[in-house]
C-alpha cells in the first residue's frame, strides 16, 4: 500500500523515554510509568494498559470551580505505555518549569501536565466589575512539564513597568503570574449606544514578564469535544 500519509514524520515511533513530548504540532504525547493529568476528552489514542478517571482536584479549586465557572475539567490518566492529546487541531506547545517559577494560564488551554506540578484559581484583579462572571486562570507552580494550546501561532509580548501590555481576555492564554493585573476600559458610553466597537475592556499587565496571546478571539469550551 502506498501513501504520503505513511511518511516517517505521521508515523508514531516508539518512546525512549518517559515524559511529555510533542508528536507534531498539533498533538501532544505522554510516555508515562504512573500518571499523567490531562483535559477530560483529549486523549485520541494510546498503547499500553491505561485507566481514566476523573482527577480530584481539591475542595478549594473544586468550590472555585462551581462558584466561577471556571478552570478546566480534568482526569487522571494512569498506567504504563504511550498516549496521544489534542484537542480541536490546535497548536500545541511545551513549558518546563523550574522551581521558584509561576505561571498563571487560562484553563481553556490546558491539555496535559506532570503530577510533579500543582495549580491555583485565581482572579484577575478587579476582573469582575467588567467581564461576565468574572476573569480567573490556573496559577501553575512546581517543577515539571506542561502542555499548552493555541488556536494559531502564539505570540509572546514583553512586559516592563515602562511599558505595560493590554490584551483581549478572549485571545489570552496567559502570562507570568508575577505581572499585576488590572482591567480598563477603553470603550465609551456614547460608542457602547451607537453599536459598540466590540472591544469594551482589556486586561492591563504591568512589571517585569510576558504575556502570551492567541491570534484568534475563538476560544473553545472547556468541556467541548474533540
Amino acid at each position: 500500500m502506498r501513501s504520503d500519509i505513511f511518511q516517517a514524520n505521521n508515523t508514531a515511533q516508539h518512546a525512549t523515554q518517559l515524559g511529555i513530548t510533542l508528536q507534531h504540532t498539533k498533538c501532544v504525547k505522554a510516555c508515562v510509568d504512573g500518571e499523567v493529568y490531562a483535559r477530560q476528552g483529549a486523549m485520541i489514542g494510546y498503547r499500553g494498559q491505561f485507566a481514566f478517571e476523573v482527577k480530584s482536584q481539591g475542595l478549594g479549586n473544586l468550590v472555585k470551580r462551581f462558584a466561577t465557572g471556571e478552570g478546566v475539567p480534568l482526569m487522571t490518566c494512569r498506567g504504563q505505555g504511550e498516549v496521544w492529546f489534542a484537542h480541536h487541531a490546535s497548536d500545541c506547545f511545551l513549558i518546563d518549569l523550574d522551581p521558584g517559577d509561576s505561571l498563571s494560564i487560562n484553563g481553556k488551554h490546558i491539555l496535559v501536565y506532570e503530577p510533579t506540578l500543582g495549580y491555583d484559581i485565581q482572579m484577575v484583579a478587579g476582573a469582575g466589575a467588567f467581564v461576565g462572571g468574572g476573569l480567573f486562570n490556573c496559577v501553575f507552580r512546581g517543577q515539571g512539564r506542561l502542555a499548552i494550546t493555541s488556536h494559531g501561532q502564539p505570540i509572546v509580548v514583553p512586559v516592563s513597568h515602562q511599558q505595560p501590555v493590554f490584551a483581549d481576555s478572549d485571545a489570552l492564554i496567559g502570562w507570568s503570574s508575577g505581572l499585576q493585573t488590572s482591567i480598563v476600559r477603553t470603550q465609551s458610553f456614547g460608542s457602547m449606544l451607537r453599536g459598540g466597537s466590540g472591544e469594551v475592556a482589556q486586561v492591563r499587565f504591568l512589571g517585569a514578564g510576558f504575556v502570551i496571546l492567541q491570534p484568534s478571539e475563538f476560544n473553545f469550551g472547556p468541556t467541548s469535544s474533540k
